[in-house]
């Protein structure tokens, strides 16, 4: 199979460059899944059910997110009854939606884990590690197509786990800094892996925000309300990855960074 994965998605831009580009890169590229995180896909902070309805008819498969999949509250009014929008699997049993999925794709089946890091983020959460091992011992028996969206700040954590996941998942692939790494490759035991796939947002912005607030809270060090780039071009960074069917191990990686007017 193969996926075209996709980072942060940033607001309106974001979207916009998903609606231009992924009918053309599907077919160019002979995608088979589509994978995004949308944590920031409305508004720059969160996710509405419009937006989500959005992004399946541009043709996204199943969605990741991280720790703005709370921004906006309308999220827990839907997130249990779609499926393939997924928050970190180790928030606290209890809180609303999934942490991973097994899913089904021209017949053949695939499963998403999504994790986030405890470096420089929420220290309350479940053990990333600990939390992965028992999920894989759950869904190893059902398809040996695995792959894991480990959202955090550290590239120490996310290198680690690719290290820890090596040989057992399909990929790795690291979200949330909307930075992208240039450290795309197959690990030893047959695992693609990269730190962060980066955003698919404003380029000339500050993660995707208006720069003039985040400069000011830099200068300052007071609170200012971020908003996202509307008037610059987007930067769509993406990660392709080919993996075999019978063995789970992956065959092929590629970084894709192109821009949209």
């Amino acid at each position: 199979m193969r996926f075209l994965i996709i980072g942060d998605v940033i607001g309106q831009p974001g979207r916009n460059a998903l609606r231009e580009l992924l009918p053309k890169l599907k077919d160019e590229k002979k995608v088979d899944v589509v994978l995004a995180n949308v944590e920031n896909s409305a508004g720059g902070f969160g996710i509405t059910r419009k937006v989500y309805d959005q992004l399946k008819d541009y043709g996204v498969d199943v969605m990741t997110s991280g720790n703005h999949i709370w921004d906006k509250k309308e999220v827990l009014q839907f997130i249990n009854d779609v499926p393939d929008l997924l928050r970190p699997a180790n928030y606290p049993e209890g809180v609303p939606g999934k942490g991973y999925g097994i899913f089904e794709k021209n017949g053949k089946t695939f499963a998403v884990i999504n994790l986030m890091g405890r470096v420089f983020m929420d220290s309350s959460l479940d053990n990333p590690f600990r939390i992965f091992d028992r999920i894989f011992n759950e869904i190893k028996s059902k398809t040996p197509i695995i792959l894991v969206d480990f959202h955090g700040e550290a590239t120490s954590e996310k290198w680690a786990f690719g290290i820890y996941a090596d040989g057992k998942v399909s990929a790795v692939y690291g979200t949330h800094t909307h930075v992208p790494t240039a450290d795309e490759c197959i690990l030893k035991g047959g695992t693609a892996y990269t730190t962060d796939v980066g955003m698919t947002g404003p380029w000339y912005s500050v993660i995707g925000m208006h720069h003039k607030e985040p400069i000011e809270r830099f200068l300052y060090g007071l609170p200012r309300r971020f908003k996202v780039e509307e008037k610059e071009k987007v930067v769509f960074n993406a990660l392709l990855v080919d993996i075999d069917d019978d063995t789970g191990r992956a065959t092929y990686v590629e970084r894709i960074k192109t821009f949209v007017d």
